[in-house]
């Protein structure tokens, strides 16, 4: 992966689920919504197996037991082991007992996943700031989660004692919309204590080293629906990724984006493991992907061609990225991609 702020997506010749060993993907948003699959995701996912790719399912959300996971997984159709699962609840976990005695007691803020990965490290989760805790530990602990637990965090964290936070990720998908996530709940802290915590989940490195020493991974693919975390977290690992539009992430933020949030690939769903990517390529003033032709006029994105959809996005990110490397921050979007209908 370069070091130079991409400019558009790349083309693959090959699909990508022969060009990767592993990939490493996200779950909510990615393969499943609110507990169901997302759609084509069971098929692709089995037919990228097929090819020899490894999955691996990399999830910021701790609340879960890598086991339910797996079973969760498996209940879809996409048969999984436990260790196929890491979640942000061991990196953090593992964050904690680089820094804390074996055997020390945690104030645990979260699910029965960070319990899980606590233990697991040799640590002892408990309840109560009273406890005398020797670190705090926050993770995603579903939306029923009681108000006094984040008081709990607050009260230990004022007093000096260590504070982690699984992920800072403020919102997550459900079923019915986007829900507060458990970057959320560590700004209530934040605010209560003016305390900063340190985050094992995507995008920081720890993360990335859970997910590396856990899968063996020698070339792998990120595969995430969200900007500042998958492919932030890609990015800062220095590995190539793939946005799908299935979740959090849509066109126009994805035009917007800073270089750390550019995917190398962009596709529409996990039907993108399996083919070959068009390459978007530099057409005089603009970038031509398929059809389509996409350019900056004044301060408006312009689309020309007949092309797919899909193809007119990218080369749209093109244009939109290498004007934004130009120092050309501020642009119109919204015809250009109505003309495509994003």
């Amino acid at each position: 992966m370069s070091d130079t702020p991409r400019t558009a997506p790349l083309g693959a010749a090959r699909p990508l689920s022969e060009q990767y060993d592993t990939a490493l993907l996200d779950l909510d948003g990615v393969v499943y919504a609110g507990g169901d699959a997302i759609a084509h995701a069971v098929d692709s996912l089995a037919a990228a197996r097929e090819t020899g790719m490894k999955l691996a399912y990399v999830t910021n959300n701790a609340l879960r037991t890598p086991e339910t996971v797996a079973q969760h997984l498996s209940d879809l159709g996409i048969p999984t082991e436990a260790g196929e699962v890491i979640n942000s609840a061991q990196a953090v976990a593992r964050l904690v007992a680089e820094q804390v005695p074996q055997g020390a007691r945690v104030l645990v803020v979260g699910g029965e996943g960070l319990r899980v990965a606590l233990r697991e490290r040799g640590l002892v989760p408990v309840e109560s700031a009273d406890d005398e805790p020797a670190a705090v530990a926050q993770g995603y602990g579903g939306p029923d989660m009681p108000w006094g637990r984040l008081a709990e965090a607050a009260y230990a964290v004022a007093r000096g004692v260590p504070w982690f936070a699984s992920n800072t990720d403020l919102t997550i998908p459900s079923g019915r919309g986007i829900a507060p996530g458990n970057g959320a709940a560590v700004e209530v802290v934040r605010i209560a204590t003016g305390a900063t915590p340190q985050v094992g989940g995507k995008p920081l490195p720890p993360m990335h080293r859970e997910t590396v020493l856990r899968t063996g991974a020698d070339r792998p693919l990120v595969v995430g629906d969200r900007l500042d975390t998958d492919i932030e977290g890609a990015f800062n690992g220095g590995v190539d990724s793939l946005l799908v539009l299935t979740g959090v992430t849509g066109p126009a933020e994805l035009l917007a984006a800073p270089p750390e949030h550019r995917p190398t690939y962009v596709d529409a769903d996990l039907r993108g493991l399996l083919t070959g990517q068009p390459a978007v390529e530099a057409d005089g003033p603009g970038f031509r992907c398929g059809g389509v032709y996409a350019r900056v006029a004044g301060s408006e994105l312009l689309v020309e061609g007949d092309g797919e959809p899909l193809d007119g996005l990218r080369a749209l990110c093109g244009a939109a990225w290498s004007a934004a490397g130009a120092g050309r921050f501020e642009l119109d979007t919204g015809k250009a991609l109505a003309r495509l209908g994003w």
